[in-house]
């Protein structure tokens, strides 16, 4: 199985923990903020990541609990810009409101905003002409 087949099958199974958490990250239902899951980044398939912010959020069951090779792909996401937020499914399912609070708090701090693209204007008020639009 490869990486993108590998994506889809964990999206069509993921867990009770996971799908409470995509009800709230899908569709900009959080803050509108755009959440993709079960993405492959690298080598990966995170759970969750929002990209502009470039923040994983990962929802760990029992055999993550100090697994040297989450630890090796904590560090590679970093080295990459990621944070990589866990949170223990447990947690998710009976703290839904903090779990959501501090994916936002993060996700607001990390934001990038992208400066306003170049304006088809040669100098306030004068429009290119469709000849210099298409050299430009």
């Amino acid at each position: 199985m490869n990486q993108l087949q590998l994506a889809r099958h964990l999206r069509k199974n993921m867990t009770e923990a996971e799908q409470l958490l995509w009800r709230h990250l899908r569709a900009h239902r959080l803050c509108g903020e755009k959440f993709r899951r079960q993405h492959p980044i690298g080598p990966y398939i995170v759970d969750f990541a929002h990209l502009g912010a470039r923040v994983v959020i990962e929802a760990d069951g029992g055999q993550h609990n100090g697994n040297a090779d989450d630890i090796v792909r904590d560090a590679w996401l970093r080295s990459r810009g990621f944070t990589v937020l866990r949170f223990w499914n447990d947690e998710i399912l009976r703290n839904l409101h903090a779990v959501l609070e501090a994916i936002l708090l993060e996700v607001s701090k990390r934001r990038v905003i992208l400066p306003p693209g170049p304006s088809p204007f040669r100098e306030r008020g004068e429009h290119t002409s469709t000849r210099d639009f298409h050299e430009l």
